[in-house]
């Protein structure tokens, strides 16, 4: 009764073991996989949020820039935009 105890307890400690080592392979698995995943997408021309907010706020000041501009052109200018020309008429064939 002893010797199989004994042999249940040392199967325990073996699969105890086998877990935590399969544990530990899963967390270095992921861990690989996810470093893989980043210099998958660090290769790409992705930009991080961050940056992506900066160029955006940048060019909401350029287009309040440029607005505040052609309003201050148009005042100068007396308020009216120049008229386009119109296009050349083209002679009508037999004429």
């Amino acid at each position: 009764m002893q010797s199989q105890n004994r042999m249940f307890d040392d199967l325990v400690k073996m699969m105890n073991g086998v877990a935590g080592t399969m544990a530990g392979v899963g967390r270095e698995a992921e861990a690989s996989m996810r470093e893989k995943m980043r210099e998958w997408v660090g290769g790409m021309d992705f930009v991080s949020r961050d940056e992506f907010e900066a160029v955006k706020a940048m060019a909401i000041a350029a287009r309040d820039e440029n607005e505040a501009l052609k309003a201050r052109l148009d005042a100068l200018e007396g308020g009216s935009a120049p008229s386009k020309p119109k296009p050349a008429r083209k002679p009508k064939p037999g004429a």
